[in-house]
């Protein structure tokens, strides 16, 4: 049974990953942040919120198409 606390979860991501899709990184950074308070061990929020903290400092060119491109291995 999933509980109302990991739905909440799961909505926040949801919000974070349509504001990573508009290239609005704080505001997604946020929402995966809450998201994680709910779930701590959620991967995917960990994964869009390391995402969200490098495209803040490197912000992607405007006609970026969602796709994270990884530097290292």
């Amino acid at each position: 049974m999933v509980t109302a606390e990991k739905l909440k979860a799961v909505e926040l991501f949801k919000e974070g990953r349509k504001l990573y899709k508009m290239m609005d990184f704080r505001k997604a950074s946020d929402h995966f942040r809450k998201a994680l308070e709910i779930c701590p061990t959620d991967g995917p929020s960990k994964v869009y919120l390391e995402r969200c903290t490098y495209y803040i400092d490197n912000p992607p060119p405007p006609d970026w198409d969602g796709v994270y491109v990884m530097k290292t291995k």
